[in-house]
């Protein structure tokens, strides 16, 4: 199994999630974990779609990290 890192944001009245290593792959929905939740659904999908096209499925590079600032 890949892992994938995702950034999901707030976005208006939503959040919106995207991978980078995934470009053109992104979820939506009201809440942080219902995106997280679509946004594996989309990325499942779209590695499916691209190995059946025959394309390269992208190799994870991206990590995430969080930081307190004062």
């Amino acid at each position: 199994m890949t892992q994938y890192t995702i950034i999901i944001e707030k976005a208006g009245d939503n959040f919106a999630a995207y991978a980078p290593d995934v470009p053109g792959c992104v979820a939506a929905a009201d809440t942080v974990e219902e995106t997280r939740e679509l946004m594996q659904e989309a990325l499942a999908l779209h590695i499916d779609m691209l190995r059946e096209m025959g394309e390269e499925v992208p190799t994870p590079h991206v990590q995430a990290a969080v930081v307190q600032v004062a």
